[in-house]
C-alpha cells in the first residue's frame, strides 16, 4: 500500500507561477474527473488490451505528478511499465491501489 497522501501546496503553485486561480482550477478538474478517471482505468483492465491499459495508467502517472503524489505516480508508473513488459498477471490488485490513490487524492483536494 502506499503511503498517506498529503498535499504540498507551495512546489505546486511554484510549478504555476503562483497562479491560485489556475490551482484551484486544476482541483476542480481532477474532481469532476475523478470518477471517470477511475472507471476507465478499471474498463482497461476488464477490456484486455494492454494497450488502452498502459495509456491509462500513463495518464493517470501525469494526473498524480500534478498534486506532487511521487508515490501515487511511481505505482502509476509500476503499472505502465508491466504492462509495457508483457507482465498481465496479478494486475488487479495494482488497479485497485491506484483506483484508492485517486479517491484518495480527491479527498483531500476536497479540504484544499
Amino acid at each position: 500500500m502506499l503511503d498517506v497522501f498529503v498535499l504540498d501546496r507551495a512546489p505546486i503553485l511554484e510549478r504555476l507561477g503562483g497562479d491560485e486561480e489556475i490551482f484551484t482550477m486544476m482541483i476542480d478538474m481532477f474532481q469532476q474527473d475523478v470518477d471517470n478517471n477511475c472507471a476507465t482505468l478499471i474498463a482497461a483492465l476488464a477490456s484486455g488490451d494492454p494497450l488502452l491499459l498502459q495509456r491509462e495508467a500513463h495518464t493517470l502517472k501525469g494526473l498524480l505528478a500534478t498534486f506532487s503524489d511521487d508515490a501515487g505516480a511511481e505505482r502509476a508508473f509500476a503499472l505502465e511499465q508491466k504492462v509495457k513488459r508483457g507482465e498481465l498477471a496479478g494486475l488487479d490488485a495494482e488497479v485497485e491501489i491506484l483506483v484508492a490513490r485517486l479517491r484518495e487524492v480527491a479527498g483531500v483536494l476536497a479540504q484544499a
